[in-house]
């Protein structure tokens, strides 16, 4: 199917028409709630009603029943991982990216393999299992051959008692061949953010390069599942269009994947466009305010109630602690979006791709997680285990993918706790996993699960989460 019988511009339009009609139907908004309590998920004609209603009290309902959601499916889990940037070369001329080709004054840079391992120790020595690969497109600088090769390094480093456990990746639309070689590689989801649904606006913030193409950049996602990939991150970067176009666009690509291939996606992710080398934030008119922001998480929650939601570091603290509590299930913490950022003691800007408006340390983020009242975790056990695509979904859906990721989030948070946590996160981690243990109900995950526990904290580790 093209993407322009998927992500329809008359259909788009015809649905923000009917949700502002009736934005204060309350008859119909409270019919539209109820649906949402059976856990089920929302169209893209339901959801933007509730997007387009400004009753408050209807929204505080809406909030309340995102928070549950998120906990009737995830639990108190946060997903903690880190972007790794291998190449900020680019041939786009993506107009809000300070990669963009026609940027002469940014430092290009390309990390070697022996810069790759360094960037990777010094990330395994914060305590990170979980990597998102960053990559300009440029097929002279960053070949498929020369992402496949860093994924091998990757994978191939041990470090104390570090390792990657995951390499997801977020790379430009490419081939049905060239995803079954990230398929082989072992990566675990792919990730490509749609940018925005509106073709028009898509193309004139694509001027040149191979991005301008919007079918087959929207398309990419079928072709990824074609090459084998059943783990697929969507998002779009809000801002750039009408949030309520793009709300509505995004479920259409939602409900496409879920009628084509019965998977819908394994995340969405919610970034803002933010301040950057040579991009100023202002000069795009679209931006959302935190309350919208806020209001956005909320209903891709109740609307799409299996997905992963993903916030970066483009986002302060105390945005980030709301949207924790309307639906976010994976963040990023000790990030920095720079090439080759890691292995030096202070965090370079000249390569940035987005201010990093949070800069706490990894060690930092967990203790705040933990006091918050979540469990951090660094679980990657469903990709080696085969629970992925469909497998995950009957699991995710059906609500019983908590009984494989609580156990496991435990389990990782224990060896953060013993290899990389400081004496106050430390302290604080194993009165939350005690806590934690006790609440399990089955006496036999219990028992398994402190037998385990008992084994990190000995150092005997044969295991992998």
């Amino acid at each position: 199917m093209k993407a322009e019988e998927f992500i329809s511009h008359e259909e788009i339009l015809e649905t923000l028409a009917y949700a502002e009609k009736n934005k204060n139907n309350l008859v119909l908004v409270d019919e539209i709630i109820d649906k949402a309590r059976l856990r089920k998920g929302l169209n893209h004609r339901e959801a933007p009603v509730l997007l387009a209603c400004e009753d408050e009290n209807k929204l505080q309902e809406i909030y309340a029943l995102a928070k549950q959601i998120k906990l009737d499916f995830y639990g108190n889990r946060i997903v903690l991982f880190a972007p790794l940037y291998l190449s900020n070369y680019c041939i786009n001329g993506c107009t809000y990216c300070p990669y963009h080709a026609k940027n002469k004054h940014i430092a290009r840079k390309k990390l070697t393999q022996e810069e790759v391992v360094a960037e990777v120790i010094a990330l395994q020595d914060m305590g990170h299992k979980r990597l998102a690969l960053e990559i300009g497109e440029d097929p002279v600088n960053n070949p498929i051959e020369y992402i496949l090769e860093c994924i091998n390094t990757i994978y191939s480093i041990k470090h104390k008692n570090g390792a990657i456990r995951r390499v997801n990746v977020n790379i430009a639309a490419t081939t049905v061949e060239d995803y079954r070689k990230l398929k082989a590689a072992g990566i675990g989801t792919y990730i490509l953010f749609q940018e925005t649904y509106h073709k028009e606006s898509y193309e004139q913030l694509h001027p040149i390069g191979p991005k301008h193409n919007y079918a087959y950049h929207t398309e990419a996602m079928d072709r990824a599942m074609e090459g084998g990939i059943d783990d697929v991150g969507l998002g779009v970067l809000f801002g750039l269009e009408r949030y309520k176009y793009e709300f509505a666009g995004l479920l259409m690509h939602v409900e496409h994947l879920e009628a084509v291939y019965g998977v819908g996606p394994h995340t969405i992710s919610v970034p803002r466009i933010k301040r950057a080398d040579d991009i100023d934030p202002s000069v795009f008119t679209n931006g959302i305010d935190d309350e919208v922001f806020a209001k956005i998480v909320a209903l891709i929650r109740i609307s799409v109630p299996y997905t992963g939601m993903i916030i970066s570091t483009r986002e302060n603290q105390q945005v980030r602690e709301r949207v924790l509590h309307l639906g976010i299930s994976q963040i990023s913490g000790g990030s920095r979006t720079s090439v080759g950022g890691y292995m030096y003691e202070e965090r370079p800007t000249d390569t940035e791709q987005f201010d990093v408006s949070d800069q706490r340390t990894l060690d930092e983020v967990i203790k705040w997680l933990m006091q918050l009242g979540f469990l951090p975790s660094f679980c990657t056990a469903c990709y080696r285990k085969g629970r992925t695509g469909d497998r995950f979904m009957e699991l995710c859906k059906s609500k019983q993918i908590q009984n494989c990721c609580h156990p496991n989030a435990m389990l990782t948070l224990k060896e953060f706790l013993v290899d990389y946590a400081s004496e106050e996160t430390r302290i604080l981690g194993e009165k939350l996993i005690e806590t934690e243990l006790l609440n399990i109900q089955k006496e036999k995950v219990r028992q398994v699960c402190a037998g385990y526990l008992k084994k990190i904290e000995t150092g005997m580790r044969d295991f992998r989460f």
